[in-house]
């Protein structure tokens, strides 16, 4: 699974590495101690074993002679694994020389094949003594007098004190580098949380500049971040002059064509009844058609802003308000949940795709009209499926007549009036549906719970999720 926050990703790393840095550092020190300490251990049995050389002499009647002190109570004591042991080579026989710590048992001497001599003739090798010991065995054979006569010299150590030694240090080994390991992984993690804390005041201003808190990326950012706040600032800088070129050009281009459409709309009504309708008709249907492009190129100027934020409950209140005054018959309900509910859309329009469902409602119920904005569910997209956002479902029922499935179809064509004894031109339900679909919303109608139209609206809802 592919891990997404820049921190985890860190600290898994950081974390993996030091895991396995100290697991090879230990393993290492603890085969680097133990090679000395075999080397020590065999070192300790060469030096013993030539202090019983230096111990043993042969006597004038050809017996071996000596009472060797090594200086260690182990030699002593029974079945400990600690022995040295002399022995007579050549013709003559003489008793052996054995330390009490042997006593009568046996030492398995493996044949020179299996363990040769050196170059300094001295060997060693492990067996297994009679009480089960391992030991560990220095060997050399020395000639003791002038008449050639020579003996066995062999001296043995207990190996499990080597591993014993092993076993002690690698456990306090291993136990430190836990320890090492643990706090270094606190202090990497502290020292990434800090060094990394200059992102989370990024993310944050974004969130401000998203809930139309804040204007520009503000903040003491480090050299590595400030680049990318300044290109942030000015990229929103850039974006708020188009929208308000976009705006400006728009708004002289509707001062410019409102004059001339007036004085066709006043001309219509001093000619004959038959042209004046037809000319009236014709210039209104171009009014709503310029009014509809207008907004259309405004909407489009400023789509991407991040700064399009309104919200949805006071503006929604002050339509149903202009609504209840101009239809004193008609009963108008409004629910938004959560109270703080916003929508990413500029508040005119909001309030004219709002306003457009609004006066369809009012002109077809027959007394009742319930406007509602509650937030989507998750498994709700707008009318481009691929954006991922927070969505909020606007929706305008009514109680009147409703609409059958084909009339819904013919409803959403541009200027299409089902019932021409109703005043309007037939752009309502096409302006809101290019409105809504600029937004990447949609707009949705189908027969309500009171028999009427519904019309449901999937518009973009401000999301505080900036990362």
């Amino acid at each position: 699974m592919r891990i997404k926050s820049l921190t985890a990703r860190v600290l898994l790393l950081t974390t993996v590495w030091s895991t396995v840095a100290l697991v090879v550092i230990g393993l290492l020190i603890s085969t680097l101690y133990r090679k000395s300490a075999e080397r020590g251990f065999q070192d300790l049995l060469r030096a013993q074993l030539y202090n019983v050389i230096n111990s043993v002499t042969i006597g004038d009647q050809g017996a071996l002679s000596g009472s060797p002190q090594l200086g260690d109570l182990r030699f002593a004591q029974p079945k400990t694994g600690w022995y040295w042991v002399v022995e007579p080579l050549g013709t003559y026989t003489t008793a052996p020389l054995v330390s009490p710590s042997l006593g009568s048992a046996l030492i398995p001497v493996p044949s020179v094949v299996e363990a040769p001599f050196d170059k300094n003739y001295e060997r060693y090798y492990q067996v297994t003594d009679a009480s089960g010991n391992r030991v560990q065995v220095a060997e050399t054979e020395v000639v003791l007098d002038t008449d050639g006569r020579a003996a066995r010299f062999r001296v043995t150590g207990n190996v499990d004190v080597v591993e014993d030694d092993v076993r002690t240090f690698s456990h306090s080994l291993y136990l430190a580098l836990a320890g090492f390991g643990v706090g270094s992984l606190i202090v990497n993690a502290l020292a990434i949380l800090y060094g990394l804390k200059p992102l989370d005041k990024a993310r944050a201003a974004l969130e401000r500049i998203r809930a139309g808190e804040s204007e520009q990326l503000k903040g003491d950012f480090p050299r590595e971040i400030l680049p990318l706040a300044n290109e942030v600032n000015a990229l929103i800088d850039s974006n708020r002059r188009i929208v308000e070129r976009a705006r400006m050009q728009v708004g002289n281009l509707a001062h410019s064509l409102k004059t001339p459409i007036a004085v066709l709309l006043n001309e219509a009504r001093v000619l004959e009844k038959s042209h004046g309708e037809l000319v009236r008709s014709q210039a209104e249907s171009m009014q709503g058609q310029v009014q509809s492009y207008l907004n259309r190129a405004r909407i489009a100027a400023q789509r991407e802003s991040v700064l399009a934020r309104t919200d949805a409950e006071p503006a929604l209140e002050r339509l149903v308000r202009v609504m209840r005054r101009l239809n004193v018959d008609t009963e108008f309900d409004l629910v938004v949940s959560p109270p703080h509910l916003a929508v990413a859309m500029e508040q005119q329009d909001l309030e004219e795709t709002v306003g457009n469902l609004l006066e369809n409602a009012a002109r077809f119920a027959k007394s009742r009209v319930r406007l509602s904005a509650v937030e989507a569910g998750e498994d709700v997209k707008g009318a481009e499926a691929s954006v991922r956002r927070r969505w909020v479902e606007l929706a305008v029922e009514d109680d009147g007549p409703g609409l059958e499935p084909d009339q819904i179809r013919e409803a959403l064509k541009r200027g299409r009036r089902l019932d021409e004894s109703k005043p309007g031109t037939g752009l309502g339900l096409s302006i809101v549906t290019e409105i809504s679909n600029e937004y990447q919303g949609r707009l949705e109608l189908s027969r309500g719970e009171w028999g009427g139209l519904k019309a449901k609206l999937i518009l973009p809802g401000v999301t505080k999720d900036v990362a």
